[in-house]
């Protein structure tokens, strides 16, 4: 198997508002949308965002009303500080303050306006190459 690209797809009620807030406040752009579907990307981030809205039909149907809980989009970024002093600027609620955890991590998390997290994280000293 050889995989040529990488998505993570996420039901939620609104995936217009979603892909606005992934796009107004990450740098994500908008590649594909259509009703109920929106489809994002960044060259840097390794993975694009789908939002699919709950219902659709074109679902599974034991997948059709499930909402994108309990998941977290986390990205590594170089200035963890400056992103979290820039979303602030921007009127973005952090819904978990800036934490670091005792085997490196440091991270903090805001929500979508469908509550989708998003954390934004870096990694004090030596990190194994699984985690960069």
């Amino acid at each position: 198997m050889k995989i040529t690209a990488s998505a993570v797809s996420l039901n939620v009620a609104d995936p217009g508002a979603s892909a606005a807030f992934l796009v107004d406040h990450f740098g994500f752009g908008q590649v594909m949308a259509a009703d109920g579907f929106a489809s994002l990307a960044r060259e840097d981030a390794g993975v694009s965002v789908v939002f699919l809205r709950t219902g659709l039909g074109s679902l599974p149907a034991d997948q059709r009303d499930e909402h994108a809980a309990g998941l977290i989009l986390a990205f590594v970024v170089d200035d963890l500080e400056g992103e979290l002093a820039r979303l602030e600027r921007e009127g973005v609620t952090i819904t978990m303050p800036l934490t670091a955890e005792p085997w490196g991590e440091r991270a903090f998390q805001v929500r979508d306006p469908n509550r989708v997290i998003v954390q934004l994280v870096d990694w004090e000293g030596e990190v194994a190459p699984e985690y960069r």
